[in-house]
């Protein structure tokens, strides 16, 4: 396995595990997370590894990075974010898990947010 590929792996597995997230696959095979019926997370494939993610707060930031983009089809407007992980600027996995709890955080009901900041227990 490639770097990017280690990378996608731990995020969805992260993506996964937080309050109520599921996989689904509306696309092509390729896997998305989600919490309820909204996207928080698009996942690209070990070939390809990718993600997209919803930034409110750290949009500006991460796309400062070669490796970052607004995501297409109008996301990019509304703060999402695709990032290339196979790239040499790719940020540490612990950066791309907390985008990743971010987009959580900005797309999940607050009765969800609420027990991830209730601790582990909570999750």
């Amino acid at each position: 396995m490639t770097a990017g590929a280690d990378a996608l792996e731990a995020v969805h597995t992260f993506a996964l595990g937080l309050p109520e997230a599921w996989e689904d696959h509306p696309w092509d095979g390729h896997p998305v997370a989600k919490v309820g019926k909204k996207i928080f997370v698009f996942l690209g494939s070990p070939e390809q590894p990718s993600m997209s993610v919803k930034l409110p707060e750290s949009a500006e930031a991460a796309r400062t990075l070669a490796c970052c983009e607004p995501t297409g089809y109008g996301l990019g407007r509304w703060g999402w974010v695709s990032v290339t992980l196979s790239s040499p600027d790719c940020p540490d996995v612990e950066v791309l898990l907390d985008w990743a709890e971010e987009s959580y955080r900005a797309i999940a009901p607050r009765k969800l947010v609420a027990r991830l900041d209730d601790g582990p227990a909570g999750g």
